[in-house]
């Protein structure tokens, strides 16, 4: 309990220098200025009694997009609110779900502004996807009586020595979760090795892997892939992050000298980054934005993926899928999509957000690392010139995502249990 009073009193510290931040994330980014007041619990509206979803950004926000869905049909008499933190979360819940919906900002991690939201929203559970323990939202949620369950839980062996290092926190808040679904037994036992109850843990497996493609979704790609070219090889770089992109660039060099009609379709993650990746990708190709609606010739190199919400459509039209986040350590990014499209995947080396579903990917022979420009242009290369093999390839992707699928009726089943006994 004191290092819960330490914890909140270093917060409430440094709140100012946190809203410092955010206003000079809002000068290149001017949504991080809007609904400010709900970064501290203040909101415009009240719900009597709801299920409360939270998914921190956008991986976590895809995961959760088809639990809320089977929640909404399970539990029609109670409305859905999800918060998220970040804007591009907030987009991701808004083109997925509309306003079928409730969506807030969570407010930072103070006692008052926790108190704030359950008293305005009053949650007849707590449902936080993945692995994101917050003392005081933990702490007020059992002061309120609001069970809290962890679903599509995961724990690294770095997070687990982080969270060793606060023993004591860790079990106060491990101690008030009502339920634990993991990924897999290695996260479950290191859960339980930092003082979470066997009795409340059962391993489930990923609900990312019972990924929903939409219906019109191969239409859509298809439309794309005329518009790109059909007989191109477009293999697409995904989510990518600083000091990634020269890599990539200079790979996509080396490919456009064995085949010169060779297309880059250039997806950063970060909206504000669009306007410089641009200037850098023109400085040495002849580059589009997808946002300018401008045509794509055949002397066309780069097409820059500038918009929200449609990764999934940009991959559809690819040929060979690179994930990013992943040349650098930032941990990579979600390949199931790509895996559930059917894609041969590429990762750079840094994988340890998806260190158990790459390792499934790299066993069955359809993700492939690679390390450098070289070695990138050296696989794009192959995929390209053995077109049978990037069939192959992606077919094992596929079947992966296909072999793993289960764990959201698991976990639907494992909530309406807590749903109904409130």
């Amino acid at each position: 309990m004191r290092v819960r009073y330490l914890y909140t009193l270093l917060f409430y510290l440094a709140l100012p220098f946190i809203f410092i931040r955010l206003g000079w994330r809002s000068l290149r980014q001017p949504v991080y200025r809007q609904r400010m007041g709900e970064r501290l619990g203040f909101y415009p509206y009240t719900l009597e009694k709801c299920i409360w979803v939270h998914a921190v950004s956008v991986g976590e926000t895809l995961a959760a997009i088809p639990l809320i869905k089977a929640l909404q049909s399970c539990h029609p008499e109670f409305p859905i609110l999800v918060t998220t933190m970040t804007p591009t979360g907030a987009e991701r819940v808004k083109s997925a779900l509309g306003d079928g919906v409730n969506h807030v900002y969570i407010p930072y991690d103070l006692p008052s502004a926790m108190r704030r939201l359950l008293n305005n929203m009053r949650p007849v559970v707590c449902i936080i996807m993945e692995t994101e323990l917050w003392p005081n939202l933990i702490n007020v949620c059992h002061q309120h009586h609001v069970p809290i369950c962890l679903v599509n839980a995961r724990l690294s062996e770095k997070s687990a020595r982080g969270y060793h290092r606060i023993t004591s926190l860790t079990q106060e808040m491990l101690h008030h979760i009502r339920l634990i679904a993991a990924h897999g037994q290695v996260d479950a036992d290191r859960f339980i090795a930092l003082g979470a109850s066997k009795e409340r843990m059962t391993v489930t497996g990923n609900i990312k892997f019972d990924i929903e493609l939409p219906e019109e979704l191969t239409d859509k790609s298809a439309a794309l892939r005329t518009m790109l070219g059909k007989d191109r090889f477009i293999w697409i770089a995904a989510s990518t992050h600083e000091g990634e992109e020269e890599i990539i660039l200079a790979a996509h060099k080396k490919v456009r000298e064995q085949n010169a009609h060779a297309l880059l379709v250039l997806v950063p993650r970060h909206p504000n980054r669009f306007d410089a990746i641009a200037k850098l990708a023109e400085s040495s190709f002849v580059t589009v934005r997808r946002s300018l609606q401008q045509p794509c010739t055949q002397e066309v190199a780069v097409y820059l993926g500038d918009t929200m919400g449609e990764l999934l459509l940009m991959y559809g039209a690819a040929d060979v899928a690179f994930v990013a986040g992943s040349l650098i350590p930032r941990g990579g990014h979600n390949m199931l999509e790509p895996g559930a499209l059917g894609k041969p995947i590429l990762t750079g080396p840094h994988l340890f957000n998806f260190a158990e579903i790459s390792e499934l990917f790299v066993s069955a022979e359809a993700l492939t690392k690679v390390m450098d420009a070289d070695s990138l242009a050296a696989q794009l290369v192959r995929l390209m010139q053995h077109p049978m093999e990037q069939a192959q390839m992606g077919a094992r992707a596929l079947q992966v995502i296909e072999n793993n699928r289960g764990a959201l009726d698991k976990q639907l089943t494992l909530l309406s249990q807590v749903i109904r006994a409130c």
